[in-house]
């Protein structure tokens, strides 16, 4: 279609007449009012619009001298309720990769499952080392194709014939590469401890104390995590150092309680309370068990 000089110049007007106005595009509000009010249910008009969800977890992944650290909480919430002290976020993708999960516990769990699964076979027909980047891709695809219903935030870490890589993958599958990286509702926290004090080139000591360190500011500063520090270390061999329960941050339940001295105004002492009536009655006799074995048919 040919496109008169008439024409030019008035698209040419829209547009600088629409860089005049300036502020806002509040184009899409009628698209919006009516996808509204068609999800709309007929029961008392409530709106069955998706709500946000809120992960309960902190954790980070750092990249130091000579591979990297991966940290992570161990508290698993259901609501505002602990429903697991001991839970494990950090998840087995290859031998010179894993990845922290947070998100819906199931979702972290399958979906790493998954990908180990497929790096596991590709390893099998090419004889090499799984690349960090082929982890990567595999976990991005697979999250973009169903657009976030699938809550996996993972920090993806590893080391190859290329190096170290830390990556963060969005529930979403956008990724990005960083020198440190924290997710879940700590994350805030964490990173506040990795912007005062990480360093490049770190030593492994440095590297795995900073990490346990974020992961206990995420601890002790956001309700959703808790009770332990559990940190895998990646080294550029390829080997690999887990350190399950490294710290229990919040500390044993028997040490609290033997730091509290209970009142004695709450230690009542014998006869404090009347005692109207007290009866016993005893439980049924039942059969000696020589005589129950004996009246059984046993058949070898």
């Amino acid at each position: 279609m040919e496109i008169t000089d008439r024409q030019q110049q008035g698209h040419l007007a829209r547009l600088e007449e629409e860089n005049d106005q300036g502020g806002f595009n509040f184009d899409l509000h009628v698209r919006n009012k009516m996808l509204s009010e068609a999800l709309q249910t007929s029961y008392g008009g409530t709106s069955v619009l998706p709500s946000a969800w809120k992960t309960g977890t902190t954790i980070c992944g750092i990249v130091y001298k000579d591979g990297v650290v991966l940290g992570a909480d161990t508290r698993a919430t259901g609501g505002s309720e602990v429903v697991d002290k001991n839970c494990e976020k950090i998840h087995y993708l290859a031998p010179n990769i894993w990845c922290c999960g947070a998100g819906t516990a199931a979702d972290t769990e399958k979906t790493t499952e998954l990908i180990a699964s497929n790096l596991e076979l590709l390893r099998l027909s090419t004889g090499t080392q799984s690349r960090v980047i082929t982890a990567l891709t595999l976990l991005k695809r697979h999250l973009y194709k169903y657009q976030g219903h699938v809550s996996a935030a993972c920090v993806l870490g590893g080391t190859d014939i290329h190096g170290p890589h830390m990556y963060c993958v969005h529930p979403h599958g956008s990724t990005q590469r960083l020198p440190y990286v924290t997710m879940g509702s700590g994350s805030l926290a964490a990173m506040a401890i990795f912007e005062a004090r990480y360093a490049e080139d770190m030593d492994e000591e440095g590297a795995v104390r900073l990490v346990r360190d974020a992961i206990r500011a995420g601890i002790f500063n956001d309700l959703g995590s808790g009770s332990n520090v559990d940190v895998t270390v990646i080294r550029a061999n390829g080997e690999t150092n887990r350190m399950r329960t490294y710290e229990n941050a919040a500390g044993d339940a028997k040490d609290y309680k033997a730091k509290y001295t209970r009142p004695t105004k709450l230690d009542l002492p014998k006869g404090t309370t009347i005692v109207v009536e007290e009866t016993f009655r005893p439980h049924k006799k039942t059969p000696a068990l020589a005589t129950t074995l004996a009246a059984m048919d046993v058949s070898a």
